[in-house]
């Protein structure tokens, strides 16, 4: 159970370790409530009842108040784990989220070895691309296809949020096409990100999870910024459940 801000995601798997069911749905104003939609939906789309669930945990911005969970794993384990299970030969992990963003150095067996993590600040973060969409009133997942369309670089050069949705605002008042404004928020936020991997340091591969990996116009301007490719997975939202998962499969295995 990764619990997000935005989004809260569940992944089940079997004794085998095979991906039995998944969900995707958004957090709202309670957390604890979502861990409950979610697993309901969870349920409902395996075929089980909570019974049938050996061992739960919790991992995410909301994953203390998850009143199910058997244990709670930092979301920084939760996603190097997920990402390696998926790629081996992952040596980064760069997970933009809703609240946070980090960028994961990883070791055989998916271990940590470093990171570095933005929390503090919505720029680098999903919440600053929604600021930017509401600004430029077209809708979040519009930003990457609109952003692949741009001719001219524009570029934003404030890292609040606040100032830069002002920037913003002030582009689109000199009739600046919506394309390029966008194309320039996915530079200044693959600024933000590029500053944070080269703290801990990028090997290939790199892979990218969390909800902003789904923006092709934002993963396209932070491979230029980063100098390589990024492996992108078929649902980058629930690397972090994966991981969890994988690490309850463990716990089952230890009380056998």
């Amino acid at each position: 159970m990764d619990v997000g801000a935005i989004t809260t995601k569940a992944v089940l798997l079997d004794s085998e370790g095979r991906v039995v069911a998944y969900k995707v749905i958004r957090t709202g104003a309670s957390s604890k409530e979502a861990s409950l939609r979610v697993l309901r939906g969870l349920e409902e789309e395996a075929g089980i009842d909570r019974g049938d669930i050996t061992f739960t945990v919790a991992t995410g911005y909301g994953r203390a108040i998850v009143p199910y969970a058997d244990t709670k794993v930092t979301e920084i384990t939760c996603h190097a784990k997920g990402a390696y299970r998926e790629y081996p030969s992952v040596r980064t992990v760069i997970d933009v989220g809703g609240q946070d963003s980090k960028v994961i150095k990883v070791g055989e067996g998916g271990r940590v070895l470093n990171f570095v993590m933005n929390d503090k600040c919505a720029a680098g973060t999903g919440r600053f691309l929604e600021v930017m969409a509401q600004a430029l009133e077209v809708k979040l997942e519009e930003l990457g296809p609109l952003s692949m369309k741009s001719k001219v670089k524009v570029s934003i050069s404030s890292t609040c949020t606040v100032f830069a949705e002002s920037e913003v605002v002030g582009l689109i008042a000199k009739g600046v096409a919506k394309e390029d404004i966008i194309a320039g928020i996915h530079e200044a936020m693959a600024s933000r990100i590029y500053s944070m991997a080269m703290n801990v340091g990028v090997e290939d591969d790199v892979v990218m999870t969390g909800g902003v990996a789904k923006n092709t116009g934002f993963v396209r301007a932070l491979e230029e910024k980063l100098g390589r490719r990024i492996v992108v997975p078929a649902e980058p939202q629930i690397i972090g459940a994966l991981g969890a998962a994988l690490i309850a499969k463990e716990k089952t295995e230890g009380l056998s």
